[in-house]
């Protein structure tokens, strides 16, 4: 059977490979789609049941097609994003296989181009595209040992409260995910700890407006890179329950205890820094930012959008917050179950070429490796803020599908330059 070749190959068919797809399509580049599960696969398997998108419809899209049947104002269920992801995968004729996972990629020797080893058997590209997303592989620190004598299980693995065994449960990590499993454990009348680090907490709604319209217009799903210092600063908002500002006093009022950051682990105790009340603290300041730079903002434009003054009031600081817990006796407190809601780590180990950096990152330009035709899609702040939403990867795969189709232009140059009539002739 003769082996078969592309010009080149997406790895990757979540919202980044599609989103490239349709842009290396408008630009006549010849190319396939691998997805070692299904198209959007970690929607509809990576989440918990109850999951609905962080952003409203009308936002949360790739340009080019609407939710079709719902609210633009809703936040639409995980399998609904599913859906829409398979739609549009339809839509723009995306050449998509499923069920095909690559093993390997590296450069055929004294040619360009690369061989890919994948479980259906090699494809030689000329380029590859990693479009694996940011959600790779659950991370779970090394803090708590597998013999401490309570299940540990990453969000990525959370589906529903019924799930867990009986008892309390710790969720660790109050960035959206940690956050939203804390509350949706709560209203199911567990007892919930949540291990609060640092974290940004915008408003859902403000003046009439969503959050991500407020992004918007002030120009911030645009920012280039993080603040300095604030690499490790996640975001706590939610889409649930109609949307709501998730605010943790809030939480502790309905009876969820806050500690901070979880530090170590030792004779069944977990310890946590004493560091609660600044991380909470650090939170309301981002959240009053919000406020103040969508105050100016109205101020400076003139639009007619009611003033909140409400916004501003504050739930009273729970005993939780006042007197911070220093350490939890997980057997004594009736704890169960931990939940890490501590982020994912990529690997690349696949593409054998000098392409990362010391620690396993991709080192690149907007997408663009140091490495000749190889690029990355769907990186954390890849070219801006919005990178790792639907509509963000969607403008970093045109960047990307336009650059693949210049360096095809330049490598079609046959080194013979042309010849341009001059304006006398």
């Amino acid at each position: 059977m003769a082996l078969e070749r592309t010009d080149t190959l997406v790895v990757g068919g979540g919202q980044a490979g599609i989103a490239l797809s349709e842009h290396l399509g408008k630009n006549n580049v010849p190319h396939l789609v691998l997805e070692k599960n299904r198209i959007a696969e970690a929607w509809r398997t990576g989440r918990w049941d109850a999951l609905v998108a962080n952003g409203p419809a009308w936002h949360d899209r790739f340009p080019n097609l609407d939710f079709k049947g719902d609210d633009p104002d809703a936040f639409v269920t995980k399998d609904r994003v599913a859906e829409y992801l398979v739609e549009y995968a339809e839509m723009v004729d995306a050449p998509i296989r499923e069920g095909i996972e690559v093993l390997k990629a590296e450069r055929l020797p004294g040619e360009g181009g690369f061989r890919v080893e994948t479980s259906a058997g090699a494809i030689e590209a000329k380029r590859i595209v990693a479009a694996t997303g940011a959600f790779q592989h659950p991370v779970i620190p090394p803090i708590v040992p597998e013999t401490a004598g309570v299940e540990q299980l990453h969000s990525f693995y959370y589906k529903n409260p019924s799930q867990l065994k009986e008892g309390a449960v710790m969720v660790v990590g109050a960035g959206s995910s940690g956050a939203q499993i804390a509350d949706e454990l709560n209203r199911a009348g567990r007892k919930v700890f949540l291990s609060v680090g640092p974290h940004d907490r915008p408003p859902r709604r403000y003046r009439g407006r969503d959050f991500v319209w407020w992004l918007g217009v002030l120009g911030l799903w645009d920012m280039a890179a993080m603040k300095p210092g604030t690499e490790h600063v996640t975001i706590s908002v939610s889409g649930a329950y109609g949307g709501h500002t998730m605010d943790f006093r809030r939480l502790a009022g309905e009876g969820v205890t806050l500690v901070g950051l979880t530090q170590s682990f030792e004779n069944g105790v977990l310890s946590f820094a004493d560091d609660l009340q600044k991380n909470v603290a650090a939170g309301d300041a981002n959240y009053l930012e919000m406020l103040d730079a969508a105050d100016a903002y109205v101020d400076r434009t003139g639009l007619n959008l009611p003033e909140e003054p409400e916004a501003r009031q504050s739930w009273q600081d729970p005993d939780c917050l006042t007197n911070p817990l220093a350490s939890i006796d997980l057997a004594k407190e009736g704890i169960t179950t931990i939940i890490w809601a501590t982020g994912f780590r990529q690997d690349f180990s696949w593409i054998k070429a000098d392409a990362f950096d010391e620690r396993g990152a991709p080192i690149h330009q907007r997408g663009v490796s140091v490495e000749p035709d190889i690029y990355f899609l769907g990186l954390p702040w890849q070219s801006r803020r919005g990178s790792t939403f639907i509509w963000g990867v969607w403008h970093d795969a045109k960047y990307i599908a336009d650059q693949i189709a210049i360096q095809r232009a330049y490598q079609d140059y046959d080194g013979e330059a042309a010849i341009v009539s001059t304006a006398a002739e």
